[in-house]
């Protein structure tokens, strides 16, 4: 177990502070995650997986995620020691089955009338709630840690209020296709509908993602351990503000050159006639790269600052998430991830997920108020409790969320 005690006299304490408020801080130990795959071991996984599929015509898929989170839990070792991964291929097969046949179905209600699909989506929709806490139920009981099973604890009420709300865009959009004549054009009341939805959707959506992630990260536990998630709404729209200024400076660089160009030449007819198209193009080659280069780094840096956002809000009176992932490091990963992947034509692709699960894992620690041997020693489970709750639960199903 690695840890370290970090905290001085008088110092502040690092850790969110308990309910009840003490003179001392406590002292803090810190719990390293490593990750020790390498890009050779899973190579062989991975192509051996992609036969198979290939051969099953997808079949085979529950086993080779299967196989997939063994290795990569295998191999991230928290304060030392590695997690486990025990689920079962065959339940993981049931889960995808019963998505796959609620997908087919409602696809086929669609083809005979709008009505229909509304009745399909609205009856799918009833369901995904379910399934989703269902997903996590058997991901959470199926990993372990030193032998201890970790659970999720959210129940079904919570899992609609997070879930369901995704949906209502879509309900609405389907509802009112319902009184559109399938033989006519849509009319110009739809057209506005539509339009409102979008506008709506994309007011809500840091809302919609906080109140999903509020709900996963409320209810993992371990033992007597419980998250809590301490993010606020306001947080998730500050970093949305920042990435729709990072894309419209992107958008918009380029487009306000080219006008500057174009208003301050008086004859830019002539000017195209003269130099050729070429030069123009040219002269405009720097804004475009400029461009490139604030999209290429646009999903890195959300991907980065949701990782500390959400992992560092996410803990409880004894121990906490620190998540210090750099959108620098994460943009290199990702950069090179993918000229090897377009060079090697694909054969990468498994070097290129190790090296992505190595920068984002090893980002993130834990901070516990106790020393760690301590605290796996009161989070030992009653006789008969390891397997988890959630891991005979008849929904204890992998979905595939």
């Amino acid at each position: 177990m690695q840890h370290a005690d970090t905290a001085t006299p008088g110092a502040a304490d690092p850790l969110d502070a308990p309910d009840t408020q003490v003179q001392v801080p406590p002292s803090t130990h810190q719990i390293t995650i490593a990750f020790t795959g390498s890009g050779s071991e899973y190579f062989r996984i991975w192509i051996v997986n992609l036969l198979l599929m290939l051969v099953t015509l997808g079949i085979y898929f529950p086993w080779a995620k299967a196989r997939r989170l063994r290795y990569f839990m295998g191999n991230t070792l928290v304060g030392g020691q590695p997690l486990g991964f025990h689920g079962d291929p065959k339940k993981m097969f049931k889960g995808y089955a019963l998505v796959g046949v609620l997908f087919v179905l409602y696809s086929i209600a669609g083809e005979f009338s709008s009505v229909a699909g509304l009745v399909a989506l609205v009856l799918v929709a009833g369901l995904w709630p379910a399934l989703f806490k269902s997903s996590m139920q058997f991901r959470l009981a199926n990993t372990s840690w030193r032998g201890l099973r970790f659970r999720f604890t959210g129940d079904l009420p919570s899992a609609y209020r997070a879930v369901l709300p995704l949906f209502i865009p879509g309900l609405v959009l389907v509802g009112g296709l319902a009184f559109v004549n399938d033989e006519s054009a849509p009319p110009a009341w739809f057209g506005f509908l539509a339009l409102g939805v979008m506008l709506t959707t994309l007011a809500i959506a840091p809302w919609l993602t906080w109140n999903l992630k509020q709900y996963q990260h409320n209810h993992y536990s371990l033992g007597h351990l419980q998250t809590s998630f301490r993010a606020t709404v306001g947080s998730f729209y500050l970093l949305t503000l920042k990435v729709i200024g990072i894309w419209l400076l992107a958008v918009m660089l380029p487009l306000g050159i080219l006008v500057g160009v174009a208003v301050g030449l008086d004859d830019f007819e002539a000017l195209r006639k003269n130099t050729g198209i070429w030069m123009i193009a040219a002269a405009m080659l720097p804004a475009l790269l400029g461009m490139f280069a604030l999209l290429v780094c646009l999903k890195p840096y959300v991907v980065a600052r949701m990782q500390n956002l959400v992992w560092t809000k996410t803990g409880n009176a004894e121990l906490r998430f620190v998540s210090n992932l750099r959108v620098r490091s994460l943009l290199w990963v990702t950069i090179k991830n993918w000229v090897l992947i377009i060079l090697t034509l694909g054969l990468y692709w498994p070097f290129a997920a190790v090296a992505l699960a190595r920068v984002r894992l090893e980002a993130v620690s834990i901070k516990s108020r106790a020393n760690p041997e301590l605290l796996v020693s009161q989070v030992q489970p009653r006789e008969g409790d390891a397997a988890g709750d959630a891991a005979g639960d008849f929904f204890g199903l992998d979905v595939g969320l």
